[in-house]
């Protein structure tokens, strides 16, 4: 009699369930929305149902119908900063979403290195990190991350997952470069913060657009339904359609993303993937060229990993160097670099703090206009030949460039015979002058452009310079 029971009341529950409205999967109690916006909440309920929505901090109301297979939209404007409120849902059924905030929302996307969390991956630890577990308690800073998903069909929903306010037990797994970005941002804006956590490791930047921009990329072999996914992170296309496709569209004020690794290989074919995904991203989001920043990869010794091949296209300086490129692609756009943190035995920096906070430094300066601090690191602009000297002129200098009180031993330089030997560099102002005794007539300097090093250049305000080449030399 029991068991019958049990079986009817969860019949019961079911039936209720699917008829009352359900908004997608990351619409969940104690989100963030964005402030001062037309945000989109969508979600499902019976078809050609009206659902009707109210927020509770203009109490206005909105009315939309669902369609044929039960998906329904709507824009609603959201205030300046501030909360709690709710926003009740009706089929007939209601349905009350609580203590959500309005505020500045960040979407956090990448591999490995936006994924690891403050707590660190086993024996890879974050610097600093308990600490800052321990006092993390925020009821301003809001988490959420979507579940993993590497699916050959486009998914209408992300499986469910549920906003966090932070707390050490919340933050000690939420990704450490996401939250060391957000906890800057909450410090100087004073506003609640969103940060969403959208990030798989080992995924290669393939993985995370779509079937009709790949299109443009015949080297690129893309799925077919149906097919067995061998490498569930770097196969293109199925991140696109299980974790971000799901919740394009959510009111966000910009991106940061950490990813390059897993495409080290293939500097050429990134260098036109990278702006196209970012083009394809903010053309879906439809909010316009919403800023984007992005943190360039750290130098690591990436002979240890398959092909082991040392040398050539495998130095990941050249990955890097697409980075730096990009810049000028990627209108609204800004690279923190990572210079001077990398590993040579970890391909996962602990010094995530850096990371975060130098991707934050751009929001703050480019999307927010706070001022007076150092925000961008110099970067190459160009170079002028001087007899056998070389010039090279930098972007971004306010204040010069320093090696505090080191000697630079990181640049190279080439004659016509593309031979680079070590060059004598000397800072000059806002300008390095580069010379090298076993070339007369100069073509072309490198500045840290190995597989691993540690940058020995800075702006002075601290921020390192990218790694660089004045030539296009496929080697």
């Amino acid at each position: 009699m029991k068991l019958k029971i049990t079986i009817l009341l969860n019949l019961t529950f079911s039936i209720i369930t699917s008829a009352m409205v359900k908004p997608a999967s990351i619409f969940t109690d104690h989100m963030v929305l964005q402030q001062q916006s037309k945000v989109a909440i969508w979600g499902w309920a019976k078809a050609l149902t009206k659902v009707k929505i109210n927020t509770s901090w203009n109490n206005e109301n909105y009315s939309v119908t669902a369609d044929n297979d039960g998906k329904w939209k709507v824009k609603v404007a959201t205030p300046i900063a501030g909360g709690p409120y709710q926003i009740e849902f009706s089929d007939g059924e209601k349905l009350v979403l609580t203590d959500i905030l309005i505020g500045e929302v960040w979407f956090c996307s990448g591999q490995s290195n936006m994924e690891m969390p403050m707590k660190g991956f086993k024996s890879q630890p974050v610097i600093g990190s308990n600490e800052r577990i321990l006092k993390s308690g925020n009821k301003n800073i809001r988490l959420y991350t979507v579940p993993r998903s590497s699916v050959t069909e486009r998914q209408e929903d992300s499986k469910p997952s549920p906003w966090k306010l932070a707390n050490p037990e919340t933050v000690s797994n939420f990704s450490a470069t996401a939250y060391f970005f957000g906890s800057l941002l909450n410090e100087m804006l004073n506003v609640p913060i969103g940060l969403i956590n959208d990030s798989y490791g080992g995924s290669t930047i393939e993985a995370w657009m779509s079937l009709e921009e790949l299109k443009a990329f015949p080297d690129v072999k893309l799925p077919l339904k149906g097919d067995t996914i061998k490498e569930v992170s770097r196969t293109p296309t199925t991140l696109y359609n299980g974790m971000l496709y799901p919740v394009i569209g959510y009111g966000i004020k910009g991106v940061i993303w950490y990813q390059g690794e897993s495409n080290y290989e293939r500097p050429g074919q990134y260098e036109n993937l990278f702006p196209a995904m970012v083009s394809s991203w903010r053309k879906n989001w439809e909010t316009g060229e919403f800023p984007f920043y992005y943190a360039q990869i750290a130098p690591y010794n990436y002979a240890q990993l398959p092909p082991k091949q040392a040398g050539e296209k495998y130095n990941s300086a050249f990955l890097r160097d697409a980075q730096r490129k990009s810049l000028a692609k990627i209108p609204n756009s800004g690279m923190a670099v990572l210079m001077d943190i990398g590993e040579e035995k970890s391909i996962h920096p602990a010094n995530k703090k850096q990371g975060g906070e130098r991707l934050a430094y751009m929001a703050l300066a480019q999307t927010y206009g706070l001022k007076g601090f150092g925000a961008f690191s110099p970067t190459y602009e160009s170079l002028m030949i001087d007899k056998d000297k070389a010039v090279i002129k930098f972007q971004n200098v306010p204040n010069g460039l320093t090696a505090f009180g080191k000697d630079l031993t990181l640049f190279e330089m080439a004659g016509a015979d593309k031979k680079f030997y070590p060059a004598k560099a000397v800072v000059t102002g806002s300008s390095v002058t580069v010379t090298a005794a076993q070339v007369k007539n100069p073509v072309a300097v490198r500045y840290a452009f190995r597989d691993f090093v540690t940058g020995d250049l800075f702006g002075n305000d601290g921020l390192p310079v990218s790694s660089f080449r004045t030539d296009d030399w496929d080697y």
